[in-house]
């Protein structure tokens, strides 16, 4: 199986199926001498492990991560760095009605496809349970851009029909976690999570959007060809589970502004008069914060009857068992965060190395 690592020159390849003994990474291009803040990580996890709040799935994981090697006294080696996040409650007779049938939406139809084999059991490595790992890297990588001042924040601006009234406005982390669903708009949040427990009281889920602010970042970093900083953005968002839409900026938006309305003016000092490129330009960074917004869709899994198909192509209804997020943009802040650290740390890496 292809696809399993990304990153340039800081890379995460990670391993692991849902139900199996443990999730796993090894990351690769980790400079040396870098101090590890171990609680730090455990933060991270603990932020996307299952069973958080009421409005997520009851799986019960402590998520713990252990590191097997590349970290000597809490410090980085600048070898690779091995780690396991054990699965403890997995509770694979749930998904037994699903060895020869299809969920619809999920990946098992196509990945059966693929590979001729799949582990039925909670997705296996389809599943989301795989961005533990991510989450592991993306925190290393956050606490070396912290040295550069480098900052990022995510929030829910968006649930079904709930939104944000002002999503662009300058939010605290204490704000944003100061609810299950991370919205920092209070009266917002509370609608939202009304929403989401009226739609698991239905066995149905809800989608979502995540906007995602990284302040800090210096101009230059990106490639102006194929490895455009905001495409590379858009890559790590889609490749976490259940994302559809991606928009940076302007975004969609953009296709109602005139060229005058869009063109972000330049000042002497550099800073533009407007963020409508949401920090990147010509897919190099231009000083500004890197504004982009990630749409996830309804999870698949839904404790409603549903028509679909078995290994031998003949129609059958299934009832979905298991446990299941009724709406997972609450638990995907974090990983959104993640991505776009392990994102922006290789290009700050591959920038370095361009420029002795």
């Amino acid at each position: 199986m292809a696809g399993n690592t990304f990153g340039h020159t800081f890379r995460l390849t990670s391993f692991g199926e849902s139900h199996g003994i443990a999730i796993g990474g090894v990351i690769d291009g980790c400079p040396s001498n870098v101090e590890i803040n171990f609680k730090k990580i455990q933060h991270e996890l603990n932020r996307r492990k299952p069973g958080q709040s009421a409005i997520t799935t009851q799986r019960d994981e402590a998520d713990e991560v252990e590191f097997l090697s590349g970290i000597f006294e809490g410090k980085t080696l600048g070898t690779p760095i091995a780690f396991l996040i054990k699965n403890n409650d997995q509770k694979s007779e749930d998904y037994d009605v699903l060895k020869n049938v299809f969920r619809p939406s999920h990946a098992d139809y196509t990945y059966q496809e693929k590979y001729g084999i799949r582990d039925h059991r909670g997705g296996g490595r389809s599943s989301a349970r795989e961005t533990v790992a991510r989450v592991v890297a993306g925190a290393i990588a956050r606490q070396i851009l912290a040295k550069f001042k480098i900052d990022i924040k995510a929030f829910v601006t968006q649930v079904g029909t709930v939104r944000m009234q002002n999503p662009f406005e300058f939010f605290t982390t204490e704000q944003i976690e100061a609810n299950a669903v991370r919205c920092p708009e209070k009266d917002t949040a509370d609608k939202m999570i009304s929403r989401i427990e009226e739609v698991r009281a239905a066995g149905d889920s809800i989608g979502g959007e995540i906007h995602c602010i990284v302040s800090g970042v210096p101009a230059g970093l990106g490639e102006p060809v194929f490895d455009k900083l905001h495409a590379d953005l858009a890559k790590a968002m889609l490749g976490i589970n259940a994302v559809k839409g991606f928009e940076i900026g302007s975004g969609f938006a953009g296709v109602k502004m005139l060229g005058s309305e869009q063109n972000d003016e330049l000042l002497p000092d550099g800073k533009t008069r407007t963020n409508n490129s949401g920090g990147i330009q010509g897919g190099i960074s231009n000083g500004q914060p890197i504004l982009f917004n990630v749409a996830f869709k309804p999870v698949a899994s839904i404790l409603q009857k549903q028509q679909t198909i078995d290994v031998h192509n003949n129609p059958v209804m299934l009832d979905v068992k298991g446990r299941h997020d009724p709406c997972v943009v609450p638990r995907a802040v974090p990983i959104v965060e993640a991505m776009a650290a392990l994102v922006i740390l290789d290009h700050l890496l591959r920038q370095k190395a361009s420029r002795l």
